[in-house]
């Protein structure tokens, strides 16, 4: 055997390994190609339902919403109907109520007045009843103690 001829044989022993090798590399490759095929079409088997059930949720869900819109307009209608007819029985009401308070409070307190005027104290340094803060309430006015007496002596 020449040279030539085992360079030839070297060669083609050679190409016949990286043949092998390639043929090889192209199997899995195939292999790999399936697998993921197979896996692709069981993702999209699994997720066309669960695609389908999570359109119907949403949906629901925006009933839902829709439903509570609804209900949260009627709270909002009843409370501004209830602030109205507060308002209107505060103003129909309120003013004479107050007035009959003040009557009825006037009338206790001339009732439970003694008929004899308080002697002056012997103590000067205990200031009179009047002088204590008591205050005189005319008809929804609280009036001091000072300006009372004032308008007593006068």
């Amino acid at each position: 055997m020449t040279g030539g001829e085992v360079a030839g044989i070297l060669v083609a022993v050679f190409w016949a390994v990286l043949v092998t090798l390639l043929a090889v590399v192209l199997v899995r490759l195939a292999q790999t190609l399936r697998a993921t095929t197979k896996l692709v079409a069981d993702v999209t088997e699994q997720a066309v339902p669960l695609l389908a059930d999570a359109s119907a949720t949403v949906r629901a869900a925006q009933t839902q919403l829709d439903r509570v819109d609804a209900i949260a307009t009627d709270v909002q209608e009843v409370t501004s109907n209830a602030s109205a007819l507060s308002t209107t029985v505060a103003s129909t009401f309120g003013g004479p109520l107050v007035k009959v308070a003040a009557f009825g409070y006037g009338v206790r307190r001339a009732m439970s007045r003694k008929p004899a005027a308080d002697p002056a104290p012997a103590d000067r340094r205990t200031p009179a009843p009047a002088a204590r803060g008591r205050r005189t309430v005319i008809v929804g006015r609280t009036v001091p103690s000072a300006r009372r007496s004032r308008k007593q002596k006068g």
